[in-house]
């Protein structure tokens, strides 16, 4: 089995930073396969707690190193929740990989584990007979401090659901259930890494980044 790597962070910041450059980012160092993923950032200010700038990604399987290249742009630059991700944030930016294993069916809305399982629903919205689905990583209702029943709410809205909340809606949740591997990188860590194997530090035309 595939998992998330080192390798794989330093891709999605060469991507990023080819983006601004209006470059090619230099090839992969680490080996396709076909695997569903994510690309989360987040942005770390004045050592304080992460905060997410962009999350996007695939349940379904996808090329990785594609896959890598559209998400680390998408997630950064397109994720309608936030403003894109400008160059001047770089030094600021901290990247997640994620890759996704194990899904299984589960048996019910509470079967599955916080901090172990990332979920997927799927429900039909009673209000205007839609199709809804929508998905938390592994780590986010553990991050968030969150029972089961919290983090099911939570994304029954992120889904886009606006109606009252009833344990008859909850009942009817279609759900899997999925595991990940994950490595998260800070742009000090990607530069350190880029200096070491290139022998020069990333640049943002042709203007140095202090990180």
């Amino acid at each position: 089995m595939v998992s998330a790597n080192k390798e794989m962070v330093v891709y999605c910041f060469d991507t990023l930073v080819a983006h601004y450059n209006s470059d090619d980012a230099p090839p992969p160092a680490f080996d396709e396969g076909q695997h569903p993923l994510f690309v989360t950032w987040k942005k770390v200010v004045n050592g304080g707690e992460p905060r997410l700038r962009g999350c996007i990604g695939s349940l379904e399987a996808r090329g990785l190193i594609n896959g890598f290249k559209d998400y680390a742009l998408n997630s950064a630059l397109r994720d309608r929740r936030f403003p894109p991700i400008q160059a001047k944030e770089l030094p600021t930016l901290e990247c997640t990989v994620s890759i996704l294993t194990d899904y299984e069916n589960a048996n019910d809305y509470l079967d599955w584990e916080v901090g172990t399982h990332g979920i997927i629903i799927e429900f039909t919205d009673p209000d205007y007979n839609t199709r809804r689905s929508a998905t938390y990583l592994p780590e986010v209702a553990a991050h968030e401090g969150w029972t089961k029943l919290e983090a099911i709410d939570s994304l029954i809205r992120k889904a886009g659901y606006n109606g009252v909340i009833t344990e008859s809606l909850r009942k009817r949740l279609q759900l899997t259930k999925y595991q990940s591997t994950l490595f998260t990188m800070h742009y000090s860590e990607y530069v350190a890494y880029v200096k070491q194997a290139r022998g020069e530090a990333p640049s943002i035309l042709g203007a140095k980044l202090r990180n």
